[in-house]
């Protein structure tokens, strides 16, 4: 493509042969033009570079034992063609990863966490813009397959959302499905892997666990980390501080999502937490310490979620002050008061697409959050929040329904919790699947059709 300025040159330029009255002065033009094209040329060589990607092992990048060097600017440049991290580069200089006595497991404490990560952040000046915000999503299953014959298709589908959101917003995600400590097994597995993800990742300073059977139903609504409560907080948690003081209920916080900042107090938590679990030969007695405080506690084993309202009720300046019950939104929402709602919410944002033509705009998916708060701005300020709201709800938490062992509560009939899953996931899947031009006119089928221009007008 021949730049405007190029063009007119071109243009401008005499097409027969010149006389000798203008040959010196055409001589300079044509110069110009070589210069201009080559500039051009250079131009558009470094940028197919950019897709093409690096050179193996460019100079200036790792140093004398492949691990690190100077972090220059260019080297920088040069393999993120922009971009604002810089993952080809770790310094010689020693780090905590350097400490033989470091452990990521469960039962061997790590201490000064906060200096040790302040200061690999100062190692890696790249990660350490933006860490403030910068959350990993951590799901997981067991490692065995599924006994119930969907289970590992439900699994997939859930895995899917987390990816698709994490996608849309920035936010990395690691799904586990190993058991990092042997004897934690089932709610208890979760524990070893947020403690392992704190060292794995230090550049993240929010630890985010989904439940394998939670997904995400709106795919806008982005993580209000800016929020009071959440900067002055170290854990968010959904739960309802009059069930934990006042009625001392076993469910007065679900487990099953929750955001932990990546600090001591969090390292600290977590092995306090776990001090409760299968692996300690004081489970049997905190088993009966839970359910002799808690008496709504239908089983004898001590669990995770009960553990956490245990150390809230009991220690509360030393944990409950930094736990934040969150209550506003559907952080975590139980799915038997979502499901019936959706076909509600689907319509009313149906109609809103109807009436404004700028969400109904096609645009590139890396640009969806720009949507997201324009619908919210315009449209979503009188909307609500949590139970009786016609906002989609932030995570469907499907508790009680056993997606992969299949043995789902009793209380929930036949197939409704197949029915409710395959809805709330197509009711996320079509958030997504619209930005590539396609949707799932069924809300309990799987099947899809493209959607036409300028819908739903």
């Amino acid at each position: 493509m021949v730049s405007p300025e190029l063009a007119q040159l071109h243009n401008s330029s005499p097409m027969a042969k010149p006389s000798l009255r203008n040959k010196a002065s055409f001589s300079l033009a044509d110069s110009f033009l070589f210069l201009s094209g080559a500039f051009v040329a250079l131009l558009l060589v470094w940028s197919l570079s950019c897709f093409t990607g690096p050179s193996p092992n460019p100079d200036g990048i790792f140093g004398p034992l492949g691990l690190g060097g100077s972090q220059s600017k260019s080297s920088g440049d040069s393999l993120n063609c922009g971009g604002d991290v810089n993952r080809r580069y770790d310094p010689d200089e020693t780090s905590f990863y350097d400490e033989p006595e470091m452990s990521y497991s469960i039962g061997k404490p790590v201490k000064n966490w906060d200096e040790k990560r302040r200061e690999w952040l100062k190692q890696h000046p790249s990660f350490a813009a933006g860490a403030r915000d910068r959350v990993l999503m951590l799901t997981g299953s067991q490692p065995s397959p599924c006994k119930n014959p969907i289970g590992d298709h439900l699994l997939l589908r859930f895995f899917k959302n987390k990816v698709d959101y994490c996608r849309i917003h920035g936010c990395d995600v690691f799904y586990n499905n190993a058991l990092l400590h042997p004897q934690m097994g089932s709610y208890w597995a979760k524990l070893p892997v947020v403690r392992a993800a704190m060292l794995a990742h230090p550049e993240a300073e929010w630890i985010w666990w989904v439940d394998s059977d939670a997904l995400i139903t709106d795919m806008d609504f982005k993580l209000p980390l800016d929020r009071y409560n959440y900067k002055n907080h170290n854990l968010v948690v959904h739960g309802w501080a009059h069930l934990i003081y006042d009625d001392k209920s076993w469910t007065g916080l679900n487990a099953g999502v929750f955001l932990i900042r990546n600090c001591q107090w969090s390292m600290d938590l977590v092995d306090v937490w776990a001090g409760m679990g299968p692996q300690t030969p004081e489970y049997n007695k905190w088993g009966q310490i839970l359910r002799s405080t808690f008496k709504d506690k239908l089983f004898p084993e001590s669990d995770d979620q009960t553990g956490l309202i245990y150390l809230i009720y009991k220690e509360k300046s030393k944990w409950a002050d930094k736990i934040y019950l969150e209550g506003e939104y559907y952080f975590e929402g139980y799915w038997h008061e979502i499901v019936g709602t959706l076909d509600n919410t689907t319509e009313r944002y149906t109609d809103m697409e109807r009436e404004d033509a700028t969400l109904r705009r096609r645009h590139a998916e890396k640009v969806s959050e720009r949507y997201g708060a324009y619908r919210e701005e315009r449209h979503l300020k009188d909307a609500g929040n949590g139970k009786g709201s016609w906002r989609r709800p932030f995570i469907t938490h499907f508790t009680g329904c056993q997606p992969c062992s299949g043995n789902h509560n009793a209380m929930y009939p036949g197939n409704t919790c197949w029915d409710g899953m395959r809805k709330a996931l197509n009711f996320a899947d079509n958030q997504v699947l619209r930005n590539f031009g396609f949707m799932h006119p069924d809300p309990l089928d799987s099947s899809i059709s493209s959607v036409p221009f300028d819908y739903p007008w």
